[in-house]
């Protein structure tokens, strides 16, 4: 019981300073200086100069996510992330990776719903070998595309596939989520990695057209933060890049109607696991729209950390779930609020579910303390603020900025829009999206469907 106690005690101390350190934050207008200019190809770069330490970082935006995929043809986008690393045609198979890594650099790359991004991190002296290396496969991919290593990174794709989703406990929760929320024309109705079905049927000329429609410098976008020379960065970028024809016109991303659920949907999906899990999802609203922060501010307020509500009630007090979470995910095209409780050995999914519907009953007709708006805000500002703590982070935050918002110096009006959510706003989106009508998923243990919460009286 002491460390228990001694626990939550730090927990609020954390709370408090957490607290201070935003009023401190709050003094200052956080920013990522920088210097944007866009090349006769439509390739636009921004620069962001850090002489702090001798390291730089690399950051390409493709605008383009598994969002843009059609019905048939899902796993594209991610499946070309892994092709990009099979060598172009000034670096043979193999070589980026190894080139960069003498050099002693890294990289990597991500794929989303909505775009695209590789990476690199290394000394300053390297800069030119980062660049070189992404210009290449910018504008000289094709010429050495063939079936061969469309198969090998095909297999690839599909053992990812196999562990994250298909093999893992819980894996396909989201795919179902995802499924049942979104009717099936939606570009967010299938998960990036894509079906095993797609991913079989993927032809070479099909990847090819995909590489060509969207991995164009009029699509993408290039950031460099670090220690670097500024003029010198715009020269080697000017003729490293300019050189690559700007590709066609972009297809007109989708942009489906709000959806709207017309009744309560639950659903059971059996799994080998140990211990049921219970997930329950609403539609809200996409990334920064106005109620979006305010969402997140609820969502952490529920279920993210251990003074959440969720967490001090189920796994502190009575101690009968063993983790709980609750997030807002604001995207492009659409947003999704979502909790999932697992609960602790002999407890069942219902008594989890009963437990949320007090808990959001409580907000919405009681609404919450102005400590805990406070105390998330302090969370949500910390994040941001570690996220461009380093110079990998800063590349990456001013390209997803200009992407998502059109404006790469985002980051002082992203932390004002959180800190202008009140108690009120909160009770409000609580009201808004909570109460409508939702989706329920109760991951069970095989040959345990009497776990499922089905929503008649348990």
């Amino acid at each position: 019981m002491f460390l228990r106690v001694a626990s939550r005690v730090a927990v609020m101390a954390g709370a408090a300073w957490l607290a201070t350190a935003s009023a401190a934050a709050a003094q200052t207008a956080p920013s990522i200086p920088h210097e944007r200019f866009v090349l006769p190809n439509g390739l636009e770069v921004l620069l962001h100069q850090d002489r702090s330490t001798p390291v730089v970082a690399v950051n390409v935006y493709y605008k383009v996510g598994s969002g843009d995929e059609k019905p048939g043809r899902t796993g594209f986008a991610h499946l070309f992330e892994h092709v990009m690393f099979m060598g172009s045609q000034h670096v043979p198979v193999g070589k980026f990776d190894q080139w960069l890594e003498a050099a002693g650099g890294n990289n990597n790359g991500t794929t989303n719903q909505d775009r695209t991004n590789y990476f690199e991190w290394m000394p300053s002296n390297a800069l030119p070998l980062a660049l070189w290396l992404e210009a290449d496969r910018m504008g000289y991919l094709l010429p050495t595309m063939d079936q061969a290593k469309l198969d090998l990174q095909r297999d690839v794709v599909k053992n990812e596939r196999r562990q994250s989703y298909d093999n893992q406990p819980y894996g396909r929760a989201y795919e179902t989520i995802l499924a049942a929320m979104y009717p099936p024309t939606h570009p967010y109705s299938w998960p990036t990695i894509g079906s095993m079905a797609d991913l079989s049927a993927a032809k070479l000329d099909d990847v090819k057209d995909f590489f060509r429609t969207y991995y164009a410098p009029n699509n993408a976008l290039l950031s460099v933060a670090g220690d670097f020379d500024v003029d010198s960065a715009k020269t080697m970028i000017t003729s490293l890049f300019g050189g690559i024809p700007r590709g066609p016109e972009m297809p007109a991303r989708p942009s489906p109607a709000p959806i709207t659920a017309a009744r309560d949907t639950f659903l059971t999906l059996e799994d080998r696991v140990q211990l049921p899990r219970l997930y329950v999802a609403w539609h809200t609203v996409k990334g920064y729209h106005s109620d979006d922060a305010a969402l997140d501010v609820l969502g952490t307020i529920l279920g993210q950390g251990k003074t959440s509500r969720l967490y001090e009630r189920l796994v502190y007090r009575e101690q009968v779930a063993q983790s709980v979470s609750a997030y807002q995910g604001g995207q492009r095209l659409a947003g999704m609020f979502q909790v999932s409780i697992t609960p602790r050995p002999g407890q069942r999914p219902a008594a989890m579910a009963k437990a949320l519907d007090e808990e959001l009953k409580r907000i919405v007709d009681a609404g919450v303390t102005e400590r805990e708006v406070q105390r998330a805000i302090a969370m949500m500002e910390t994040s941001a603020l570690d996220r461009v703590s380093g110079v990998l982070g800063k590349a990456d935050q001013l390209n997803a900025y200009l992407y998502e918002t059109g404006d790469a110096g985002f980051l002082a009006k992203d932390l004002a829009r959180y800190r202008a959510v009140t108690a009120a706003d909160v009770q409000r989106v609580a009201r808004a999206y909570l109460l409508k009508p939702r989706l329920t998923l109760t991951v069970v243990p095989q040959g345990k469907t009497e776990l499922a919460v089905t929503g008649v009286t348990q």
